[in-house]
């Protein structure tokens, strides 16, 4: 395990308070100080730490897996920061990502010409963990002259489909 500044903080946020509430229970100060310094990793790690990690929206990057990229869909807002950063697919033809990452899953409406532009290809990244998340990560890829120009990360709302119930 690595100790870090929240790990520390966060252990010593929880002793405090379980000593508190235990001093509640028992005046005795060395066995309260006691108790809580047992009682203090396990609150951590079974309640305090799962509490944070529900709340906030951490979540481990990844490098590119062109394989994981195309087996695990909704995995992949992990790699998508490091893709864009390393400039992985920068200056890679259309058949060259679409091999990469498989076809475009939609292509961007152009309201100009009043259809699909075959030159900004989307994909869907999944939900980011949290709780509060309530959008879908997606990259759309910019093609100039057949090479891949841009790329540019954006949140749509999340949908759900209805079913055709006459079917």
């Amino acid at each position: 395990m690595i100790i870090t500044p929240f790990l520390v903080i966060g252990m010593l946020i929880v002793f405090v308070l379980l000593f508190l509430f235990l001093n509640t229970v028992d005046k005795r100060k060395w066995l309260t100080g006691l108790i809580s310094l047992v009682l203090t990793p396990l609150a951590y790690f079974h309640l305090f730490y799962p509490f944070i990690n529900i709340i906030s929206n951490y979540h481990h990057q990844k490098r590119f897996d062109s394989e994981a990229w195309i087996e695990k869909p909704a995995l992949r807002y992990e790699m998508i920061d490091n893709t864009i950063a390393s400039d992985t697919l920068k200056g890679m033809t259309k058949d060259e990502v679409s091999k990469y990452l498989g076809s475009a899953e939609w292509l961007s409406w152009d309201d100009a010409k009043k259809t699909h532009d075959d030159n900004k290809w989307n994909y869907g990244l999944g939900i980011e963990p949290g709780a509060f998340n309530d959008k879908v990560e997606c990259v759309e890829i910019t093609f100039v002259n057949n090479q891949v120009f841009s790329f540019k990360k954006f949140q749509q709302d999340i949908t759900f489909e209805k079913k055709n119930e006459e079917q």
